[in-house]
């Protein structure tokens, strides 16, 4: 990816660590603009292609504005939170961010996970195909997921677990699996991660037998 063609809105909380953040998205090429309030990030987000949110805002509550942003269109969040608590991350999946982030994380890791988000939500164009599962398309390049010929609107993350179902329709997928392959990672509270997205595509496929339930396993794509 070329980083420099990707411009990055850090929204500020009270984080003693922002400045060394901005620093350092600045080194590996990133445009880097920021603002200190919710109200200027819900106007200044527009302009960018990832956002980098801190929940400790001095106006909104930081969760309400991850929501109005995902509600505005795909554009990849990562929320910063100074908890770093099982609730946090899962109020801030749920919210729509890509993934949430421990205030307190060390910059190479902080830099891994915003090029991991980029690297599954601003791919560069590659031959790619498009995966049939009855009404159900997957458009791998552009990232798309289309029902009855019409876009579901999915985070980065959502598509990604679609996507890792999809491509293997007839099994099931462990939990181990997926969080190995769509969030790069082998949390011990992985359960309730995957169950929030979970829940999250049945509603919004509008049906809960798209993505069945495999107990002791994990999950398997469904044909609705």
């Amino acid at each position: 990816m070329a980083q420099g063609t990707v411009r990055v809105l850090v929204v500020e909380g009270i984080s003693a660590e922002i400045e060394s953040r901005r620093r350092d998205l600045r080194r590996q090429g990133y445009a880097v603009s920021s603002v200190d309030t919710g109200a200027k990030a819900l106007r200044a987000h527009r302009s960018s292609d990832f956002v980098l949110l801190d929940l400790d805002l001095p106006d909104i509550d930081g969760l309400e504005v991850c929501r109005s942003i995902r509600g505005a269109g795909d554009k990849p969040i990562i929320t910063v939170s100074s908890g770093g608590t099982e609730t946090d991350r899962i109020l801030a999946l749920q919210a729509g961010a890509d993934d949430c982030v421990d205030a307190r994380c060390g910059p190479r890791e902080m830099l891994a996970r915003i090029e991991a988000v980029l690297r599954r939500t601003l791919p560069c164009r590659q031959p790619g195909r498009v995966m049939t599962l009855g009404s159900l398309s997957l458009d791998v390049q552009a990232h798309e997921a289309r029902l009855r010929g019409e876009p579901i609107r999915l985070t980065g993350k959502e598509f990604e677990l679609l996507h890792k179902l999809a491509s293997h329709p007839d099994e099931a997928v462990s939990r181990k699996q997926l969080m190995a392959s769509v969030w790069e990672t082998s949390w011990a509270d992985s359960s309730r991660t995957i169950d929030t997205h979970v829940r999250s595509l049945r509603a919004k496929l509008g049906a809960s037998s798209w993505i069945i339930t495999v107990r002791g396993v994990g999950y398997r794509i469904g044909r609705g």
